[in-house]
């Protein structure tokens, strides 16, 4: 099976109109617009639409409003609700990740203490010359790759999916938005694509 090569530019389209608007928000959140929260459905096809996305690629928002002129006025509150949604949602995983490396830290520094006495002071209760102490000493070494281990692993490999997620919720965020008014010009701008794909 084939795998889709990643996306260099994604564009999220919008359709802003009577009909699909409501779908766009949270129907029990009472707040204005422009602060409402995300429908669970929108939120899932803005995820969907990003699953692609590289560290360099650039995301947009197409929003086709229609021959209907009037419906323009709804595209800043749509706009401003989704920058607000990526706003906290890129905090929250920021947070995250300041207690994933304080956590870590805190339990490299453990561990290292622990392998300090373990090296340093154990082996000297029992003398060089008892032959526990052969044993011993290749017992803690052991031990000291055991624990030392699980805090270098997540220190080495475990950061860059979490940065990931705060850089792609950036640019969510900050996402360049394009109005399109008429039918005429979502056709060309799909063929276009459409030709240089």
């Amino acid at each position: 099976m084939a795998t889709k090569p990643p996306a260099k530019n994604v564009s999220i389209f919008l359709t802003v109109d009577n009909n699909s608007i409501g779908n766009y928000f949270n129907s029990h959140d009472p707040a204005p617009l422009y602060r409402r929260q995300l429908s669970y459905d929108f939120q899932n096809y803005l995820n969907s639409s990003v699953a692609l996305t590289k560290r360099f690629s650039i995301i947009d928002y197409k929003i086709f409003t229609g021959e209907n002129v009037n419906m323009r006025f709804l595209v800043e509150p749509l706009v401003q609700s989704i920058r607000r949604h990526f706003q906290i949602k890129r905090e929250l995983k920021k947070i995250e990740f300041r207690k994933f490396k304080k956590r870590n830290y805190f339990l490299l520094i453990i561990s290292i203490l622990i392998v300090m006495f373990c090296q340093g002071l154990l082996p000297e209760i029992f003398g060089q010359d008892h032959r526990i102490h052969s044993m011993l000493s290749n017992a803690l070494d052991v031990f000291s790759w055991v624990i030392l281990w699980k805090p270098i692993e997540r220190l080495i490999f475990n950061w860059n999916p979490i940065l990931k997620e705060i850089l792609l919720f950036d640019k969510m965020m900050n996402a360049k938005v394009i109005i399109i008014d008429n039918e005429e010009e979502l056709v060309n701008y799909h063929m276009e694509h459409i030709d240089a794909a």
